[in-house]
């Protein structure tokens, strides 16, 4: 169980570190979301649920990040 949260802070810190990359609002959303889905669905799939839910819920939430950080 530590293992699969420590995985999901790395990824969660990694999703957050490169969704601030992009120049424009809208580049960083599509950014931000497929790395959410990424890492959702790779979170999803080792905590034991289904990996298109965490697709879902992290494709959303890296989404919605991206296009709220400034550059």
């Amino acid at each position: 169980m530590r293992n699969k949260l420590t995985l999901g802070v790395v990824l969660v810190s990694l999703t957050l570190g490169l969704v601030g990359c992009g120049d424009q609002p809208s580049t960083r959303a599509v950014t931000g979301g497929l790395l959410g889905a990424g890492g959702g669905a790779a979170i999803g799939a080792a905590a034991g649920g289904h990996a298109g839910t965490g697709a879902l819920i992290g494709g959303g939430v890296g989404a919605a990040t991206g296009a709220l950080t400034s550059p």
